[in-house]
């Protein structure tokens, strides 16, 4: 009786360990969702101590820490989460993402391919591979790919504005004007100061 007693105890004990392990994963993400980042990380922190190849936990922390700023340590969690599914076209574009804030471009441009290269790539993928090219000086590539962004998704703010910066730049100013009405329409907020200053 006393053998059947420990093993019941036993497992309890494993079983209430595994639920305090879980309620920390939600914690975290309760807590990103809240803006509370630093908070977040610290409930990844502690599931991750138990769980450390968990792809969502590394992931979300990641984006705790890029939120944060803490892009170096962003960029560690991201790759760690990549390690373990190298075929997460999430994980591939918050890299590009982050590299792009690091002016890491070449990176970012790597990332961005890598993410294309999987079925059913996101416009995002296109947009993310025309803002290294474009920071990389290669205007007519990221052309092309902000293009490929915003046919997929015709109200792509974002991608429409940076086309008509490139627009802009390269003299196609009808062209460039078109593409910042069409990212204001969008509710994209820095189109209207492009109207204001290129647009008159």
């Amino acid at each position: 009786m006393k053998h059947k007693n420990r093993i019941l105890l036993s497992t309890l004990i494993i079983f209430l360990n595994l639920s305090c392990t879980e309620q920390s994963s939600d914690a975290g993400d309760r807590y990103f969702a809240q803006g509370e980042y630093e908070e977040s990380i610290s409930a990844y922190d502690n599931f991750l101590s138990n769980n450390p190849n968990n792809v969502k936990a590394l992931y979300n922390r990641g984006r705790a820490h890029e939120e944060l700023g803490n892009f170096e340590e962003a960029e560690k969690d991201f790759l760690a989460a990549l390690e373990q599914d190298k075929t997460n076209v999430q994980v591939m574009l918050s890299l590009s993402n982050v590299y792009q804030k690091q002016k890491n471009h070449s990176s970012a441009l790597l990332y961005a391919e890598y993410a294309i290269e999987r079925p059913g790539a996101p416009p995002m993928a296109y947009f993310l591979k025309a803002r290294a090219l474009h920071q990389l000086g290669n205007v007519q590539e990221a052309l092309r790919e902000y293009s490929a962004a915003i046919k997929m998704d015709p109200e792509f703010g974002q991608a429409l504005y940076y086309r008509g910066l490139l627009n802009y730049a390269t003299k196609k100013n009808r062209s460039a004007c078109a593409d910042f009405q069409g990212a204001l329409r969008q509710n994209y907020e820095p189109a209207q100061e492009a109207i204001d200053k290129y647009c008159q």
